[in-house]
């Protein structure tokens, strides 16, 4: 009969226990940097601020304007943002709540 409540008791502790993948599994995040007109723009630099730790990390585009930021933690919210020459784009946020295994946050940077 202990054996039996032992038993069961192992299996209620473990379907409380989140599985491992979950709790480890990093994802990526691209995207691209455009004008307003849609215009790619090479040489960007790209912003990602972790916000748990706050630390930044940054990205240069190529000609195709296009950036990516690997091994994400899906438990942290991020910010990306992009410069081009004196001009911002809008910040935008990658948050935990979002489940995507492969995000995209295209960045517009406001000039013509």
């Amino acid at each position: 009969m202990w054996k039996r409540t032992l038993r069961l008791s192992a299996i209620l502790v473990l379907a409380g226990i989140p599985s491992v993948p979950e709790i480890f599994e990093l994802r990526p995040l691209t995207g691209s940097v455009t004008d307003k007109r849609g215009n790619t723009l090479p040489a960007s630099a790209v912003q990602l601020e972790n916000m748990a730790i706050l630390s930044v990390v940054s990205y240069i585009t190529g000609k195709d304007g296009l950036y990516h930021f690997n091994q994400l933690h899906y438990d942290v919210d991020y910010t990306v943002k992009a410069k081009y020459r004196n001009y911002w784009s809008a910040s935008k946020t990658l948050s935990k709540f979002d489940s995507s295994k492969h995000p995209r946050i295209d960045l517009v940077i406001p000039i013509e």
